[in-house]
């Protein structure tokens, strides 16, 4: 997707994780398209080598970071505060899933995915809270539809992506006194590494184009063009935003379609 020469971010400062994939590293690659220098946080090394072998190492820097383990976030505040001095950006994207319902999953699997999903996110954001309150800057929270409605078979991850729709609404009100903005997407089924597996099944994809308005699924970039807006000046006066980027699948109530005769 072509930024169309903007340039939103000369000099600014912007950390993504999970940001050797999918939405991660589109919003990645469209903050240093528009001039931001990044620090690209993942924990999965291989991913992370590949992606940085593309990219200006004076404008781009890996973290590789388990932000379910609060000492590695404690070293990437430090990495950060060594490489820029400030943060502009934050931009929470990283998350798991796991498939069934609760009696499917034991604790052990709920544990794993709000560790990373939900605690994960919380603790990024608290620890980079004074940085970004001293520079006046803003997060973005990747969540999903999944958090603002209910799915069958994913009952772990919805509740996780509920509270990281919640947590964006309480953070926006405890800090817009600080000059701090707090917003979220909330992507629809999109072609990542995580939907990889679902996505090979053509009867599943036929049935998400069916349900979604646009008649197609996600794609990354589609996630970082409103990340990006939400993240720069054009958003100046919105926080608290809960933005659906779902091809209009929470338009519809649920119902099916009535006939027409």
């Amino acid at each position: 997707m072509a930024t169309q020469g903007l340039s939103r971010f000369t000099g600014r400062k912007v950390l993504v994780t999970g940001a050797a994939s999918g939405i991660g590293h589109a919003t990645a690659l469209r903050f240093l398209d528009e001039g931001a220098h990044v620090i690209l946080v993942d924990r999965d090394q291989e991913k992370l080598d590949e992606v940085m072998k593309s990219l200006d190492a004076n404008k781009a820097t890996a973290s590789l970071t388990d932000i379910s383990k609060p000492d590695e976030v404690q070293k990437l505040l430090d990495l950060t505060k060594q490489t820029f001095g400030t943060l502009n950006v934050l931009v929470n994207n990283a998350g798991v899933t796991t498939i069934g319902t609760v009696l499917d999953g034991d604790l052990d699997a709920w544990q794993t995915v709000c560790a990373t999903t939900l605690t994960g996110t919380l603790n990024v954001s608290r620890t980079f809270l004074p940085l970004l309150i001293q520079s006046k800057g803003n997060i973005v929270n990747t969540a999903s539809v999944s958090g603002m409605r209910g799915d069958w078979n994913t009952a772990y991850y919805d509740v996780a992506k509920g509270g990281v729709v919640n947590l964006t609404r309480v953070l926006a009100m405890d800090h817009g006194k600080d000059g701090v903005r707090v917003n979220a997407i909330c992507p629809s089924v999109t072609r990542t590494a995580m939907t990889a597996d679902a996505l090979k099944d053509p009867a599943f994809v036929k049935s998400v184009e069916d349900r979604v308005p646009l008649q197609r699924l996600g794609e990354p970039e589609d996630m970082a063009a409103a990340i990006t807006f939400l993240a720069s000046e054009d958003a100046a006066y919105i926080t608290g935003l809960i933005m659906p980027v779902d091809g209009g699948v929470t338009a519809s109530n649920g119902q099916p379609p009535f006939p027409m005769s």
